[in-house]
């Protein structure tokens, strides 16, 4: 059930969280948190998504801080994220992520080079070891041929799985044909968050594993619907929410994720600030399933600008409104 706006926003902040490094090409996560009858809640649309897209986000937010979901284990484990640094930076990196025996690593990145990834994933392998499980995620930047190209030569670091290395379905089918043999899995990502059908890529036998996120799949709920008829092992990640959103996303984790994977919910290290005193920050490679407590004096220190805090306000209002009307 919908809550109406003002109930929504009666106890709702915008904040602007500083991020230790360069990520997704942003340096500060802007987000948007709310209390509701079952805690604190959260509602972060990247701020390129437009209003249809950002609908799923509103149902997960609404999902979360309406709905008493019960955690299934007290903590999961996590992967560490390395994004698209100096491979002379990683060791001090991972450095944030004690415990971690995963890493996720940023490749493709605009303006870097294949040669700069294997780099990157050859010192995150130095710096773990060979027992670590290493993951490669390009955010569909590469075509087929440049996919092709680039993980016949990350295979040897022993990939767990590459996550999203094509845009399109058919693409990442192509490709699964391409590298058969080659021993390294495919992940999807983005083509299932942002489909309108998040099943698709499983039925067209374009992927090993699904990469699941709470929020733009529309909350707990409708995620672990999705997990349960995709068929296939499923890993859920963050959407670089502060540490409420990776609250929703461990709870889902605990609940329905595939067992030998780390669920990419580590992501709290990144920023150099929280709405919490008590962030779900890795500890011993695990983070715990709860609901955070938001500090009040954490609101004030990262509040957004005024102009920033009425453009969020205005972009749940009328995202807001396209829910209603469905309804």
């Amino acid at each position: 059930m919908l809550p109406d706006l003002a109930e929504l926003l009666s106890d709702a902040h915008v904040v602007a969280l500083p991020m230790r490094v360069r990520f997704r090409g942003i340096t500060t996560r802007e987000a948007l948190v709310l209390r509701g009858p079952a805690g604190w809640t959260e509602f972060s649309p990247f701020v390129e998504y437009d209003d249809a897209e950002a609908a799923a986000w509103l149902r997960g937010t609404v999902d979360f801080g309406w709905t008493e979901h019960a955690p299934a284990s007290d903590s999961v484990p996590v992967n560490a994220t390395v994004p698209a640094i100096a491979p002379d930076d990683v060791p001090a990196l991972l450095e944030r992520y004690p415990g971690c025996t995963t890493a996720k690593v940023k490749v493709a990145e605009p303006g870097t080079t294949i040669d700069d990834d294997v780099a990157r994933v050859a010192a995150v392998r130095r710096a773990m070891g060979p027992s670590a499980a290493v993951r490669v995620d390009a955010n569909g930047l590469w075509d087929v041929e440049h996919a092709v190209e680039a993980l016949e030569r990350l295979a040897p670091f022993d990939l767990q799985y590459a996550e999203q290395p094509c845009r399109t379905v058919p693409e990442l089918a192509e490709l699964r044909v391409r590298i058969d043999g080659l021993g390294v899995r495919i992940a999807a990502d983005e083509s299932v968050r942002k489909a309108s059908d998040p099943l698709a890529v499983a039925r067209a036998g374009a992927a090993d594993v699904l990469v699941v996120k709470a929020q733009p799949l529309g909350g707990i709920t409708a995620a672990r619907e999705v997990i349960a008829a995709a068929g296939l092992p499923c890993v859920v990640s963050s959407a670089l929410d502060t540490s409420v959103g990776l609250g929703m996303g461990a709870f889902l984790a605990a609940a329905a994720m595939s067992p030998g994977y780390a669920a990419g919910l580590g992501t709290a290290a990144m920023f150099a600030g929280d709405v919490t005193t008590d962030p779900l920050l890795p500890v011993e490679g695990r983070i715990d399933v709860r609901r955070v407590q938001v500090d009040a004096a954490l609101l004030e220190r990262h509040a957004a600008s005024p102009e920033r805090t009425a453009w969020w306000l205005e972009r749940v209002s009328r995202v807001h409104a396209l829910l209603a009307a469905a309804e």
